[in-house]
């Protein structure tokens, strides 16, 4: 484990503030720093209204297209000139219906945008790396930007936001991709993003030693995967802690298990490719607009499942998440994870009448054996939403079973402002403008809700506060109990305080995690 060490920025702020973390502002710039990356040379722009340099649509890696589909990223050819980044890069081919967060939507998109203080640093500062969600089959890094944690942070922060290939393009599996190409390319588009803050974020002033992964939802799942992915020991270490919010673990079948055996097969059907003798090379051959087409199908042929997704691949992925999480082997050092008290609602159809039904469509491999037991398990949760409403909280489980992976060495968080909803705490992190569309628009709780998760990426402990006044108490280390609350009032007013770890949900999850051979979780 590192040993506490405070940023000096940190210590020199400690010095000169009394009582706010936004005591001064930055004077903002004209002109962005130009950085040299050998391959490339980009000049940042600086947002005038917060003082933070946006280096927005840096390329990490070649444009995955053609003879590159479902291959693992390259490194990007050299770019000459300099290039002014100042436009978010176009989104990932997202799944039709799903907002991606961009104006465009493109194959070529592995883009990375970095943020950066407006102020030189005497020392290299932390460094969070945001993976955006979208159930690996939506989201891009636009809307995802950094100035309001780089302040919350006291401007001691660097943050990366990075994007990479979803549906089909990043997660297409079988034993064809395994053979032709490479699986779970969107998990490899990762972590190629993380090896290339590794080797180039010193020169954004970032410190590769201090890196925190961070993600909702899938982004929240890609951290999961990330501190499993190689059994647990990238060399060198690509990141010191991570943090997850309303992570997201499909089924995590083998690759060659049917259900992505399936989903393959239909991919082929809609391409005109099931004859061809080399069928993975006639879908690289295959226009875009048909495999957007196809890509939109392939979400609805598992439609409650949210298939495709990460597989294990025996290779980057080597076993499912909670045989990994039994074997401790882990990436990483220290944890901080918080759940939404209403996860699954947002997923369920609330005029749900057929229980049954909605368990077997979420777990394929269930027989009746599993299903009764399911049934059995959610009789007292009333209706049959509500039933299906708790057993979403698959959203939940995860992040116990990494919880206690870490246990004595994680901070467990739950966040329960009405109405709670899956992801609703992020908005806390990338506020939307204006500010009063957030769920609670209170600054003490703004504050505090948003330092626990800067703090953590500073100090490694959400104990550890840059702003005197913020209001959340002792946060003890999870070890089975002990987690912050997150609410408001009836009358409006924060409610954060150290509550006790529901054991009914322990024991649902105990129970989760009985079946995960059959859940392939």
């Amino acid at each position: 484990m590192h040993r506490l060490l405070i940023p000096r920025c940190i210590q020199i702020l400690l010095l000169l503030i009394s009582g706010s973390s936004h005591a001064f502002k930055i004077a903002a710039r004209l002109n962005g720093p130009t950085v040299d990356l050998g391959y490339a040379n980009y000049t940042g722009v600086v947002n005038q209204a917060t003082g933070v340099t946006h280096f927005l649509g840096i390329r990490y890696a070649a444009s995955p297209t053609g003879s590159l589909r479902w291959r693992a990223p390259q490194d990007p050819t050299p770019i000459p000139g300099v290039q002014v980044a100042d436009t978010q890069p176009p989104a990932c081919v997202n799944t039709g219906g799903i907002p991606s967060g961009s104006n465009s939507e493109s194959e070529n998109c592995l883009f990375v945008s970095v943020y950066t203080p407006g102020t030189q640093q005497e020392e290299l500062l932390p460094v969070m790396i945001w993976i955006h969600g979208g159930a690996y089959r939506a989201g891009s890094s636009p809307v995802y930007y950094g100035d309001h944690l780089i302040q919350e942070a006291a401007q001691c922060l660097v943050v990366v936001s990075i994007q990479y290939r979803l549906g089909i393009f990043g997660f297409l599996a079988g034993n064809a991709v395994k053979q032709g190409g490479d699986l779970n390319v969107g998990l490899l588009d990762q972590h190629f993003a993380l090896t290339w803050v590794n080797k180039y974020i010193k020169s954004f002033g970032g410190d590769p030693e201090k890196v925190t992964i961070a993600g909702s939802s899938a982004g929240a799942g890609s951290v999961l995967q990330h501190v499993i992915a190689q059994d647990g020991e990238t060399s060198p270490p690509l990141f010191r802690a991570a943090m997850t919010t309303s992570t997201f673990l499909p089924p995590q079948y083998n690759y060659d298990h049917w259900v992505p055996e399936a989903i393959y097969s239909s991919v082929l059907s809609q391409t005109g490719c099931s004859s061809s003798s080399d069928s993975l090379t006639c879908l690289r051959a295959t226009d875009i607009g048909t495999l957007q087409n196809v890509n939109d199908n392939a979400a609805v042929l598992f439609p409650v499942t949210f298939a495709p997704a990460p597989v294990v691949d025996g290779t980057f992925i080597t076993q499912r998440p909670t045989e990994a999480f039994r074997d401790n082997k882990l990436n990483g050092e220290i944890l901080l994870s918080i759940t939404d008290a209403h996860e699954g609602n947002v997923f369920v159809n609330q005029g749900l009448t057929d229980i049954r039904t909605f368990i077997a469509q979420l777990f394929p491999t269930f027989g009746q054996q599993e299903i009764n037991a399911t049934v059995a398990q959610y009789s007292g949760f009333g209706s049959t939403a509500d039933q299906a409403n708790a057993i979403m909280a698959i959203f939940v489980c995860p992040t116990y079973f990494l919880q206690r992976a870490f246990i004595g060495r994680s901070f467990k968080a739950e966040y329960a402002v009405p109405p709670a909803l899956h992801d609703m705490g992020t908005a806390f992190y990338f506020p939307p403008a204006p500010p009063g569309q957030l769920p609670f628009n209170n600054q003490s709780f703004i504050d505090a809700y948003g330092q626990a998760f800067t703090d953590f990426i500073l100090a490694l402990d959400p104990n550890f506060k840059t702003d005197s006044t913020n209001i959340t108490p002792y946060w003890n280390r999870w070890n089975g109990r002990f987690e912050m609350l997150f609410n408001r009032t009836e009358a409006g007013l924060p409610d954060i305080r150290e509550i006790n770890t529901d054991s009914s949900v322990l024991n649902r999850c105990a129970f989760w995690e009985s079946l995960s051979a059959t859940t392939n979780q």
